[in-house]
């Protein structure tokens, strides 16, 4: 581990630093990150999640798009540890888009998903990233994502003046 290399953080500092809560939160703890650079997140997988309620036991899997949002999840991580929301008073990450993604090995209850996403490029609140999802060295979902950091209160700013503008047309 290198000195630029951050320490682990549980789900209680993920949670202070990005939006999502149950039962959408898909990410429980970071295991490394290098600023600006890469993270590797975990999620594990239990029998009790609710995208498994009234699937029978032997046809459990996790649902592929669940696991590219945890993706998008550990990309908003990297993006709050590497100091890409500093420069907005309440940063807001949109998922904008994925190119060259790929679907491999399931994901099942029981297992550990290992999400690991790279910082490919930043400009102008525009983020790309490459993401690798796997279970066992297995490689379960990898992709590349675009991600757009807006201020909370510009956006639902634009959104008002939007619907006001909407509503006298």
């Amino acid at each position: 581990m290198n000195t630029t290399t951050l320490r682990s953080a549980d789900i209680g500092e993920i949670l202070a630093h990005i939006p999502h809560r149950y039962p959408f939160i898909l990410i429980d703890r970071m295991e490394a990150c290098e600023p600006g650079k890469w993270v590797r997140v975990t999620k594990n997988v239990t029998a009790q999640e609710w995208f498994f309620a009234g699937i029978p036991v032997e046809s459990r899997v996790m649902p592929q798009m669940l696991v590219v949002e945890a993706l998008a999840q550990s990309s908003g991580a990297l993006c709050y540890y590497s100091g890409l929301f500093d420069a907005v008073a309440k940063p807001i990450i949109f998922f904008a888009g994925i190119d060259k993604c790929r679907f491999g090995h399931p994901v099942r209850p029981g297992d550990q998903l290992v999400l690991e996403c790279k910082l490919r490029r930043t400009m102008r609140g525009v983020v790309k990233v490459s993401g690798h999802a796997s279970v066992d060295g297995k490689m379960s979902v990898e992709l590349q994502l675009t991600a757009a950091i807006r201020d909370m209160d510009a956006s639902a700013e634009a959104v008002a003046v939007h619907n006001a503008a909407n509503r006298d047309a």
